[in-house]
């Protein structure tokens, strides 16, 4: 699904010669650097580093990656994906399995102010609190966010960031590429977007990679208008690959007036609902 030859070409290609000291004039031709470049400010020979890009180098050393990610200008993320490519060969790790825990269900009920999600490395929704249902407007069980986002055409007004959110699910899922590259569920979500999602095709050929931590994160609901939340993601510590994310509004912001008034509506309607939970097997 990924790989390390795919990862340097795309690298090398966006890095300025002129930042990296090499004089640049009209007849220049190539994006980026060249392999011959790259080379020489890396310390390895051309020969190798040709080879690297052909994948027909395997096991680079330390030493040669280091160099790699400094002359190619990597920031943390892709010099750790930069890595696990590399090591793809010696180690795969295997997909973890998609069982959650029933002490995680019952933190999940207890945030009861915030929509609140636990997701796979996949992006498949394995459970959600009540204001998460309310959010996406849907159950949480069979929820996928990238095939909510790039094929649900009807679904894609309730991303008031949506160009953003595509570009930070890619990258999402081009690390999880990198690290459970023998994951077949993955890769035949991969393929599915792929064909039904000319932006993913696009996004997915740059080969970008993004560590999903925090940040602002804004929907547009049919029912309540825009609500500006902050995403807080918390990587469980079990190596399940699963996270748990809150969406949060500010104190006294328009946002937090907005959720109020949604779970106040669904109660109206007598919605109130327990935690929605959908237990994934390999």
């Amino acid at each position: 699904m990924d790989d390390l030859a795919g990862f340097l070409r795309t690298r090398r290609s966006r890095v300025d010669p002129a930042a990296a000291g090499i004089p640049t004039d009209s007849r220049r031709r190539v994006e980026g650097l060249r392999r011959e470049e790259v080379a020489h400010l890396s310390g390895v020979s051309v020969d190798y580093y040709v080879r690297l890009e052909q994948g027909r180098a395997t096991q680079p050393s330390e030493q040669v990656l280091d160099a790699l990610a400094r002359v190619l200008g990597l920031d943390e993320t892709e010099r750790g994906h930069l890595y696990r490519l590399a090591r793809q060969r010696r180690r795969s790790a295997k997909a973890p399995g998609g069982r959650v825990r029933p002490e995680l269900l019952r933190v999940l009920d207890l945030v009861a102010d915030a929509p609140a999600l636990i997701m796979n490395h996949r992006l498949d929704v394995l459970a959600g609190n009540r204001l998460a249902g309310l959010l996406y407007g849907r159950p949480m069980p069979g929820l996928n966010t990238a095939r909510h986002l790039f094929l649900e055409e009807a679904e894609r007004g309730l991303y008031a960031d949506w160009e953003k959110c595509t570009l930070d699910v890619v990258g999402h899922l081009r690390l999880a590429a990198g690290k459970y590259p023998e994951d077949p569920r993955l890769a035949t979500l991969i393929g599915e977007l792929a064909m039904g999602s000319e932006r993913f095709r696009r996004l997915w050929a740059r080969a970008d990679v993004r560590a999903r931590t925090h940040g602002r994160k804004a929907y547009r609901h049919p029912l309540v208008g825009v609500l500006e939340l902050h995403q807080e993601n918390f990587a469980l510590p079990d190596e399940s690959g699963m996270e748990l994310l809150v969406l949060s509004a500010a104190p006294g912001s328009p946002a937090e007036d907005g959720l109020r008034l949604l779970a106040g509506l669904d109660a109206d309607r007598g919605g109130a609902q327990p935690t929605v939970k959908a237990q994934v097997r390999e």
